[in-house]
């Protein structure tokens, strides 16, 4: 039996005494309730179902009020919400912030994850899927668009720091051939202006739910300005390094139909498509380190996109 980790143990408890504080201290709150954690990141926040104002709800508890991360994801949720509810392309709604508490709470969307429909849906229905994730991101993206001087250095020493930790050899010996492509990339991306914009920043298919037509966007709020490749590169290499090609057209190690979606929805100039989002999908790879209790079919899957990366990536 796995041994209760008492340092989280004691965390939660924390969080769920401030959230009790809380409801005592704001009659908004009344009937308000913290239920299953659904994910818990340490020192930072934890991610629970829940009710608010007699709603479903998502609330994100955040370990030091104090900070102003709390603040700050619930302008960016607002921000997002205003331009983001009249269609198909949407992102779940904010309900509720108490900064003095550390607390968000966000609309819970029901529907299916988009990886998970894809994967259980027949091969030739998936591309048909997947390719409206692009239009979601550019509805995401396109209100604080601007161009800027490309700055790609400090992305490769990133990688370079984050490839020094993968812990499988197999995958750490296609690494190194790949850092020197980024390098050998790097003097033809300097000197060119690239896209930013205020992005997603961890924009992947499970981070999509699909009710029949409607695409909504979560686990917003977090977000940064950044090169606007970086969240193409996050979804594309997402789906890549578990094997999922929903076109079954593999270019440079991911789905080749869905960089072509995303090239025409940001009607990329040359430089992006042929040079700039290469060079991030092979900094994305690089920085999502697999973690040591790997499965086997996991590494050999991550294998065979870093082997197809770099062939691509020696042609360009």
């Amino acid at each position: 039996m796995t041994k209760p980790d008492i340092p989280e143990m004691d965390a939660m408890i924390a969080l769920a005494a401030r959230f009790e504080a809380a409801v005592k201290a704001d009659p908004a709150l009344e009937g308000a309730e913290l239920g299953e954690m659904l994910r818990h990141v340490p020192g930072k926040r934890a991610i629970c179902r829940g009710t608010v104002q007699g709603r479903e709800c998502i609330w994100r508890v955040f370990h030091s009020p104090q900070d102003g991360v709390a603040g700050r994801e619930w302008v960016e949720l607002q921000r997002v919400h205003a331009g983001m509810r009249d269609d198909d392309h949407t992102v779940n709604a904010p309900l509720y912030h108490a900064p003095e508490f550390g607390l968000v709470a966000v609309e819970f969307i029901a529907g299916t994850p988009l990886m998970a429909l894809v994967w259980q849906s027949p091969l030739e229905e998936r591309e048909a899927l997947i390719i409206p994730a692009a239009r979601w991101l550019r509805r995401y993206t396109e209100s604080s668009e601007s161009w800027w001087p490309a700055k790609p250095e400090g992305w490769l020493k990133r990688a370079e720091r984050a490839a020094a930790k993968q812990p499988f050899s197999k995958l750490h010996r296609l690494e190194r051939p790949i850092l020197a492509e980024l390098a050998r990339l790097l003097p033809r991306i300097e000197g060119l202006d690239w896209r930013t914009a205020i992005c997603h920043g961890d924009f992947h298919p499970n981070n999509l739910i699909v009710d029949g037509a409607r695409m909504t966007g979560i686990d917003n709020g977090g977000s940064a300005r950044m090169p606007i490749y970086k969240d193409m590169a996050r979804f594309l290499m997402h789906m890549g390094r578990r094997g999922l090609i929903p076109s079954g057209s593999r270019v440079l190690g991911v789905d080749g139909a869905m960089i072509e979606a995303f090239s025409e929805t940001f009607a990329m100039t040359e430089a992006e498509r042929r040079l700039i989002l290469p060079f991030m999908l092979g900094i994305e790879a690089l920085i999502r380190v697999e973690h040591a209790d790997m499965t086997r079919s996991r590494v050999r899957r991550a294998h065979a996109m870093y082997e197809a990366l770099l062939e691509d990536l020696r042609k360009i």
